[in-house]
């Protein structure tokens, strides 16, 4: 099994570690159990990465704890390969959510979680948390571009469910 980049696995779920850049960010995606349940089928099944952009394979599908996950993300004439694993998921009946840590050759190190709640109101919630510091030469050299990648990729998985 191949091993992750960093140190902290599994710190998107709780206080993130220093040293590194966060993102926590949440948006409510819509109401009731049919939502909750779709949106957690599409989270599985990586339509989250695939709709915002991102070439995916996944080794299992749905995603579970060990999953190799393979993504290809172009910038314009560049084109990234972003290796992960995931080290956690888990689904209830109110809460669905993955984490996948960066492998070798990733542009970053660390980890991102994805997770979607249904709350008690029926208000259906899609959180992404994750903190990364740069884990190539390209993305030290390029860090406030790095970052602003990081910002619209994000913002693209929100809005993808």
């Amino acid at each position: 099994m191949a091993t992750v980049t960093y140190a902290e696995v599994g710190a998107t779920a709780g206080e993130l570690p220093a040293g590194y850049h966060h993102v926590r960010s949440t948006r409510v995606i819509g109401h009731g159990r049919e939502r909750f349940e779709r949106a957690s089928d599409d989270l599985f099944a990586g339509l989250v990465q695939r709709r915002a952009g991102a070439r995916i394979r996944l080794s299992d599908v749905p995603l579970r704890e060990g999953t190799r996950v393979r993504m290809l993300v172009s910038i314009g004439p560049l084109a990234f390969r972003i290796p992960c694993l995931v080290v956690w998921a888990e689904r209830t009946a109110t809460a669905a959510g993955f984490a996948y840590g960066t492998l070798p050759g990733h542009p970053e190190r660390g980890e991102e979680r994805f997770e979607v709640r249904l709350a008690p109101s029926g208000e259906v919630t899609f959180t992404i948390t994750a903190f990364s510091a740069p884990g190539r030469w390209f993305t030290r050299l390029g860090g406030p571009l790095a970052r602003l990648v990081q910002s619209r990729m994000t913002r693209r998985y929100l809005a993808a469910l």
